[in-house]
Formats: structure tokens, C-alpha cells, sequence
């Protein structure tokens, strides 16, 4: 089924922003995009709007900021994000452009996806330091899986790097379409992609786990992700704000991980964490 949604227009001053976003990160939005003036909120049409708003009221009020929400169609996604999306270029290691776009030349690895989600396209900051941080780590021949995959990109990119196995999955019915689609479009066949949750997902073991979705999914899913890697195995997550890197260390490290490494971007963190 196509997925419509709402965007909710916040305006917000610039040092108020990573607090607001703190606070609607609690709140069951899919997606934010940062703005000029504030950012957008996505938030899937079937949802109780009417309950979301009356928490943001709430929190606006506290914070001093205004929103206003807007319908957007599924099939105008095309449209808005042929509009919005520019060609990503993480240095001279990767990049990720649409058909219409020119070739990206001075890239090793380059990945066109189809215009069919408004999300998962990497431009958000927290796409965007998954993929420059996997360039450090060693793909070759390992068994990756790719948790709430969005369009692809980054399993597609783990492929490109020399991933033997690779699996993906996630809940929303086009971005496991559009997975497929892209996996194909960039030679990448041995990618296998899952519609629903991590029950969906075959039982077994990885040498590699990709998670680029939100503090409260990381938060309960680290014991079920700690279980699907093999010793040693690495765990790199985003999704979380600067403002929650102290909470999600903290709850990996219960569960048995260790945090080798971090990066910052705008309000946003990537970490990467080893199994012990």
C-alpha cells in the first residue's frame, strides 16, 4: 500500500533547533529534514495526528516555536524529491546521484537510486557519516545486514566494498522496493531485501550490522542486533542526536559493546561500536 504523509513546517531559531529536535524525536515521526528556518517532520498519514499535535503544543509552547502541517501524496514524492535532492558526495570515496544526474567522475563508488521515496536519499547528516565511516572498515567477504535499509544505499555501498552476504529490511513497503530496485540498478544481485521488522529477517549471524534509524529503535533493538553479530562483529549506528550519545553508549555497553569510534555532523552522532 502507498504510504501518504504529513510534513509539519516547524520555525524555529537556529540554537533552539537540536533541543526541539530532541523533544520530537519522542514522537512517532518518521523522518526530519533540516531547514533554513527550522525543519520538517514527517509524519505517516495512517498516525494520530490530532494526539501529535496537541504534544506539540505542548512543546512548543515551552520552546517557542510555531508549526503548521501539510498533506503530501505519495505519488507527488517523485516530485518533491526531484525538487530537493542534489547529487551527495562524501570526498573522493563515494557519492549517490538520480538518473537524471550527471555521472559523479571523481568518485570510487558511485550509487543511482530511483526518485521513489522522499526518504533514505542520504542527505541527511546521519547517511551521510554512516557512509563516510564505513570506508575505514573491512568489507571483504563479510556477511552485512542492513536494519531499516530506507532505499538501499548503504548495503548497496557494503556490496560495492566486497560484502559476500548481505541482507536488508525494512518496515515501510516502498523502501523494500525500492532497495530491491536499486540493488539491482547498481550490479549489486546477491543483496537479499525483507519487508517487516527484524522477525523477518532469517535467523543468523553477521560480521557487520548497518543502523541508520533512531535513538528509540537502536535503544530497543541493541540485545536482539548484540545477538546477530559474531564475535568481534562491528555495530555501526546513527540516527541519535549529539544530545542522546551519552544515553546510547551507555545502554551499549550494558548490553556488551564498546564505542570505538564517533562522528559529528550538525546536531547528529555515528558511532561505531565492536562486540566483546
Amino acid at each position: 500500500m502507498n504510504m501518504d504523509y504529513y510534513r509539519y513546517i516547524i520555525t524555529a531559531d537556529a540554537p533552539s533547533r537540536e533541543i526541539i529536535l530532541a523533544f520530537l524525536g519522542e514522537l512517532p515521526f518518521d523522518t526530519f529534514e533540516e531547514t533554513e528556518d527550522g525543519l520538517h517532520a514527517y509524519l505517516r498519514a495512517d498516525a494520530d495526528a490530532f494526539a501529535i499535535e496537541q504534544q506539540l503544543s505542548d512543546i512548543s509552547g515551552k520552546l517557542s516555536f510555531s508549526f503548521k502541517r501539510e498533506l503530501v501524496k505519495h505519488q507527488n514524492w517523485n516530485a518533491v524529491w526531484e525538487s530537493n535532492f542534489q547529487p551527495i558526495q562524501v570526498e573522493q570515496f563515494c557519492g549517490v546521484r538520480a538518473p537524471f544526474h550527471e555521472r559523479l567522475s571523481e568518485v570510487r563508488y558511485e550509487i543511482v537510486i530511483n526518485p521513489e521515496m522522499a526518504f533514505g536519499t542520504g542527505h541527511h547528516e546521519t547517511t551521510y557519516m554512516m557512509m563516510a565511516q564505513m570506508e575505514a572498515l573491512d568489507w571483504e567477504a563479510k556477511a552485512v545486514f542492513d536494519y531499516g535499509c530506507g532505499t538501499g544505499i548503504l548495503a548497496i555501498l557494503a556490496g560495492m566494498l566486497g560484502a559476500a552476504e548481505i541482507d536488508a529490511v525494512d518496515i515501510e513497503k516502498p523502501a523494500y522496493e525500492s532497495t530491491v530496485e536499486n540493488a539491482r540498478r547498481n550490479g549489486v544481485p546477491h543483496l537479499k531485501a525483507y519487508f517487516g521488522d527484524l522477525s523477518k529477517v532469517p535467523e543468523r549471524t553477521y560480521d557487520i550490522i548497518l543502523a541508520n534509524i533512531n535513538r528509540n529503535v537502536i535503544l530497543n533493538s541493541l540485545e536482539a542486533l548484540y545477538e546477530r553479530l559474531n564475535a568481534g562483529g562491528q555495530l555501526l549506528a546513527s540516527g541519535v542526536l549529539q544530545v542522546d550519545e551519552a544515553m546510547v553508549t551507555e545502554r551499549a555497553a550494558q548490553v556488551g559493546f564498546e564505542c570505538r569510534k564517533t562522528m559529528h555532523r550538525g546536531d547528529w552522532c555515528c558511532l561505531l561500536f565492536e562486540k566483546q
